[in-house]
């Protein structure tokens, strides 16, 4: 049994609203049934239900551009509330650039990669400003420890921030709600039912795999291909000359669209993580990503397959072949529930020392 404790978590928009508000409003939700005392401070909060089992403290909407000085604003606002309300046994997590944390969650790439970069992109105020937010965030002698949401990004952290070794935690990655499951079901030779899912539709890699559903169709007639996510009138223009079934669905309860493909398609540009991989395993669909995504490490040759982008489209297209086998989905199994993702951080807070 662990003690319960108040903890105050740090996110600048409160809800479930995209991947990183997501974590933190279940793992908020997660702590205070397990008996935890959970205060949150954020700009604004998006719930769309009551959360009385929360105390949400609501410090006022910032300026959000430029980004590194909305940054700046929200920590100074974070800052004078905790002066005022901060008391000895107060554990304080954060997920945002802020400084006066015991543990901060990181659920995005190091900005620290753009040392990488062409050197005419590493000099402006918004690059110097972003990098010393960041160091600040996990170099700050406060910080005792800092969790990576995915392997990818750890890797990234320890390369970028050596000096960070000893704070830095082992990962822990997203939950998953309880969903619907696919039902087992006859794929026809020609045909086949490929999902796509990401509102942020360029960074998720929707033209790409546009490009591999082409080639898929080739020997593949009858495939169908069903977007979730963008506006279907910001991604029209890219099936004008489709020769594949395509519906697009706009914003739509995924859990209720998982069960109906046959493979999940995530060829991300860029995902730190990409909670839609692990939702689409839940629900026993198999998935094709790209080696980019953090929940690439989820992914088993048992539960689908993971390319890099520098494959060509026909490879992609194989991949997805080699899924759409029936006998593959008779052993998809993937679960992990948001308590498994509190239990985690129970083990962590009972160790730090506020």
């Amino acid at each position: 049994m662990f003690k319960a404790l108040i903890i105050t978590q740090i996110c600048r928009r409160f809800g479930p609203v995209g991947g990183m508000e997501r974590y933190v409003w279940e793992l908020c939700r997660e702590l205070a049934n397990a008996g935890h005392q959970v205060h949150v401070l954020c700009e604004t909060n998006l719930c769309k239900e009551a959360l009385p089992e929360l105390t949400i403290h609501e410090l006022g909407i910032v300026r959000p551009k430029p980004r590194w000085l909305a940054h700046i604003r929200f920590s100074r606002r974070v800052h004078a509330w905790l002066e005022q309300h901060r008391t000895d046994e107060m554990i304080i997590h954060s997920h945002e650039r802020c400084r006066d944390h015991h543990i901060t969650t990181f659920h995005g790439p190091p900005f620290a990669q753009i040392r990488e970069a062409p050197i005419w992109k590493r000099f402006s105020l918004r690059v110097n400003m972003s990098l010393w937010l960041e160091k600040r965030e996990l170099c700050s002698p406060k910080v005792q420890m800092i969790v990576p949401n995915s392997i990818h990004i750890r890797q990234q952290l320890a390369a970028y921030y050596p000096a960070i070794t000893r704070q830095l935690m082992p990962p822990v990655a997203p939950g998953v709600s309880a969903g619907g499951k696919r039902p087992m079901r006859h794929i026809a030779t020609d045909a086949g039912v490929i999902g796509f899912v990401g509102k942020e539709w360029k960074r998720k890699g929707l033209k790409k795999a546009i490009q591999i559903v082409t080639t898929l169709a080739e020997t593949r007639g009858n495939i169908s291909f069903v977007v979730a996510g963008p506006l279907e009138k910001n991604i029209h223009s890219l099936f004008e000359s489709s020769s594949f079934k395509v519906t697009l669905l706009g914003e739509v309860n995924t859990k209720e669209l998982y069960p109906q493909m046959d493979v999940l398609l995530h060829p991300a540009i860029n995902e730190p993580y990409g909670m839609v991989v692990t939702e689409a395993l839940s629900a026993g669909v198999p998935v094709v990503i790209s080696d980019v995504c953090g929940a690439a490490s989820e992914v088993t040759p048992q539960r689908g397959r993971v390319l890099s982008l520098n494959e060509n489209d026909s490879a992609w297209a194989q991949a997805i072949e080699s899924c759409l086998n029936e006998d593959l989905y008779q052993h998809i199994h993937y679960q992990r529930s948001w308590y498994d993702v509190a239990l985690a951080y129970n083990k962590v807070y009972q160790t730090i020392n506020t």
